[in-house]
């Protein structure tokens, strides 16, 4: 009988052969699949430019939407439901867009509800990346109800998925394989962020850390690409100045300053646990109601509309908030109340299910958080030189970090929308605690809750390949 055959007989076919054999085939090997990432790039790059047009075009539907809703106009000018004479009447057009929004649920497609990138993620891991076609129309439709009406979110939510759910139907279209469509679904729902942002680098990142689940070329040369058309579309068709500029530079920190940036983030983190616990609370509540789902968002938009009411500047996407947060225009006996009722409207909207972002109102209610906790040092101690628009940047940024976990995106993000270089090391610490405290005290984070309740497990560390650690002779 014969012996057992030698290691030699198993390993890989490129070192099996003779030399010059295993490295033609080797060099074929790498050609084709050069030339599928070439391919990949090519799609990514049409697929984004089209993207950036239907980012122009939301945001063009949420403002039509608001000024027939609270302006009875036909124009597509930028206006702010906060500016609206409505008076008491205010308390319906939430509602009635809730409403809306939940008959094009329960008639259309339930994927439309949500912020987009849970559901992104879940088609991602369970569904190979494959998202029905109609959320391309659905999901934009609805967030310029949702929001044209008053709710209090961002634009990048819907668009994101509206760029993933393009991407998967165009992968559906090809053959191409599923990892292929995964590249694409991520190429436009970061292609997206990076048409409403200006942020391609804060849009990878954004990708890497809640899309992909790794860092390869043939995922990453496909993403930039289509990250980068994104970026250029906002330029031609939003303008080239930043989304949130600043008058001045922010002045390098001290070092005790330094420190107060790292505990606002520690604080912020706590905080960012709090509230994605109390998101998911409301939604649990609303499960629990008597009444099919179709109505909650009309009941949630009932509740918008009377905080609104009570406070307008809750309602709508609010970036002007954030844009006189940093600037300091924005006085304490403002914030406060800016801050508590746009957290109560937002997590209420949100858990009831209806379409919307949560990037906008993340930032609102943490950069009111930093101006806070800005006013509080400089009572506490007066000659600590915090400075007020760089404390605000930190809110944001370390709330965004806390609650997603997405702490790259979140330095980066507020790095490109400022164009602010000496807020790098205070954001840094800042978002760094922050993803800390999240890491500690919370299993889940708001963008993967919803998922793992459903028995989806999403990665959160990224490793090379197992086999591709070990060689057949370590495993022989």
């Amino acid at each position: 009988m014969h012996g057992p055959r030698p290691v030699s007989d198993f390993i890989p076919i490129s070192t099996s052969l003779p030399h010059s054999l295993g490295s033609k085939w080797l060099k074929q090997f790498r050609k084709g699949a050069n030339k599928r990432i070439l391919w990949m790039a090519i799609l990514a790059v049409g697929l984004a430019a089209g993207i950036a047009l239907v980012a122009r075009g939301l945001v063009y539907l949420i403002n039509l939407v608001t000024n027939l809703a609270f302006f009875a106009q036909w124009s597509l000018a930028e206006r702010s439901p906060a500016d609206s004479a409505l008076g008491m009447w205010v308390i319906g057009v939430p509602a009635v867009g809730g409403l809306l929004v939940g008959l094009m649920a329960f008639y259309g497609s339930r994927a439309i509800r949500g912020h987009g990138i849970p559901e992104a993620m879940e088609q991602i891991l369970v569904n190979k990346s494959r998202i029905n076609p109609s959320i391309a129309f659905l999901k934009p439709l609805s967030a310029a109800i949702s929001i044209g009406t008053g709710g209090p979110f961002g634009a990048e939510g819907p668009i994101i998925a509206t760029g993933g759910a393009l991407g998967s139907t165009l992968g559906q279209l090809l053959t191409i394989s599923d990892a292929e469509r995964k590249t694409l679904l991520a190429a436009g729902a970061t292609a997206g962020m990076a048409t409403i942002f200006g942020t391609p680098l804060a849009a990878i990142f954004l990708a890497i850390e809640l899309l992909l689940f790794e860092f390869s070329a043939r995922s990453i040369i496909p993403v930039a690409l289509a990250c980068i058309t994104g970026a250029a579309g906002h330029h031609l068709l939003f303008g080239s100045a930043p989304v949130f500029a600043l008058m001045g530079t922010i002045p390098k920190a001290s070092t005790m300053a330094l420190l107060a940036y790292s505990a606002i983030g520690l604080v912020i983190g706590g905080l960012s646990v709090a509230i994605t616990k109390l998101v998911y609370l409301i939604e649990d509540g609303f499960e629990k109601l008597p009444i099919h789902w179709m109505w909650w968002p009309a009941l949630g938009g009932l509740v918008v509309g009377f905080i609104g009411y009570i406070s307008p500047r809750t309602l709508g996407v609010g970036y002007d908030n954030i844009t006189n947060l940093l600037t300091g225009a924005m006085p304490v006996a403002v914030i406060l109340p800016l801050c508590l009722y746009k957290l109560l409207s937002w997590s209420i909207a949100l858990g009831s299910g209806t379409s919307g972002g949560t990037l906008a109102p993340l930032l609102t209610i943490g950069g009111a958080l930093g101006a806070l906790a800005a006013h509080t040092l400089h009572l506490v101690f007066p000659g600590l030189d915090i400075n007020l628009s760089l404390a605000v940047l930190v809110g944001m940024s370390a709330l965004f970090a806390g609650a997603s976990r997405a702490v790259l995106t979140s330095i980066v993000f507020a790095l490109e929308t400022t164009l602010q270089a000496n807020s790098l090391l205070p954001l840094l610490a800042a978002c760094v605690g922050s993803y800390s405290i999240s890491l500690l005290f919370m299993e889940n984070t708001i963008m993967t809750e919803k998922i793992a309740r459903r028995g989806t497990k999403t990665p959160n560390s990224y490793e090379p390949d197992w086999l591709e650690k070990w060689t057949v002779g370590q495993v022989a």
